[in-house]
């Protein structure tokens, strides 16, 4: 069995705040990049944040979720309050989100040992000031790191098009592996279809594009390959953090195929379609899992293990 990476995640923190008609709010840790450590620490990879969090009841929330799972925060100490998220869901579980957010990260303290893979997106690659300092990471450290990406395009927050569209190009061009929603390459390029928009960026630098369809599965796109999958069956009780899922059980299954890290790199550039329908496999089980309950509570190993019987097989 491969050497388990070491894994290090930068973006930011969210306090969401679920509301759904004829109930409570509930208050969840969320943020798209902090779910992606938390679900990666939930099987068992030792997995650093970096990111902010505010002295506040939210960030002491999102702290102790975090360090539940075995997640190692490093945060700048800006004192900066904890980003808020509005998650309105309706009556099928769908999410609509509004923030209230800021991303100013300033320089952190380096992770206990050099990262072997480095995963971002979201908020953080596209508000700035923070923004900068996360693409100045990812440039320092993918010379030794394999690294993955996800837009996780939230438009209330992404500003004017042109320009985050840029941003997502050069994100998408640094990294090995990217993952998208259709619902993002829409967002980002409404007069293409997500699948013409997977393929330009697999053509910009990726090894692989990962594209989520929701319902419809998921689809994964090599040079001259292309490989999808169905979504296992599944009673949704929302669909909060289901793609920060199917990002983090993907990294957990092309570290077990030791496709991550400097030494991995040119192997996932010669990937092929068995182990991707693997990775794949094992990305729509951590999704279905998701969104099976409540608020972004990614499986644990034993989780994601029993679950992958209900997904059907890749299709070629």
């Amino acid at each position: 069995m491969p050497e388990s990476p070491t894994l290090l995640v930068i973006g930011e923190c969210v306090a969401d705040v679920v509301r759904q008609p004829g109930a409570p709010d509930r208050i969840h840790p969320g943020g798209s990049p902090a779910n992606v450590a938390y679900g990666l620490a939930r099987l068992g990879r030792g997995t650093t944040l970096i990111t902010q969090l505010g002295p506040d009841s939210y960030g002491r929330l999102i702290e102790d979720h975090l360090a539940s799972a075995g997640v190692r925060v490093l945060t700048d100490g800006s004192g900066a309050p904890t980003p808020v998220a509005t998650v309105d869901l309706d009556d099928a579980g769908s999410a609509a989100y509004t923030f209230e957010i800021t991303w100013t990260l300033g320089p952190v303290g380096q992770p206990a040992k050099p990262p072997q893979h480095v995963h971002t997106g979201s908020v953080a690659t596209v508000l700035e000031p923070g923004a900068d300092t996360v693409l100045d990471l990812v440039r320092s450290l993918g010379t030794n790191a394999t690294v993955s990406y996800d837009p996780n395009v939230r438009p209330a927050l992404m500003g004017d098009r042109t320009r985050a569209v840029r941003r997502a190009e050069r994100c998408a061009a640094l990294s090995d592996v990217v993952k998208a929603s259709d619902e993002d390459l829409r967002w980002l390029y409404p007069d293409d279809e997500p699948e013409e928009a997977a393929e330009r960026w697999l053509r910009s630098g990726p090894a692989v594009v990962l594209l989520t369809r929701g319902a419809g599965g998921a689809l994964a796109f090599l040079p001259g390959a292309t490989v999808g999958i169905g979504a296992p069956p599944v009673q949704v009780a929302d669909t909060v953090g289901a793609g920060d899922a199917f990002m983090s059980g993907a990294l957990h299954a092309l570290a077990a195929h030791g496709l991550l890290g400097a030494r991995g790199r040119a192997r996932l550039r010669t990937l092929d379609t068995t182990v991707l329908g693997d990775v794949l496999r094992h990305a729509a089980a951590s999704a279905a899992v998701t969104v099976g309950r409540t608020g972004a509570l990614p499986p644990d190993a034993q989780e994601l293990a029993a679950a992958m019987a209900g997904v059907p097989g890749p299709e070629r």
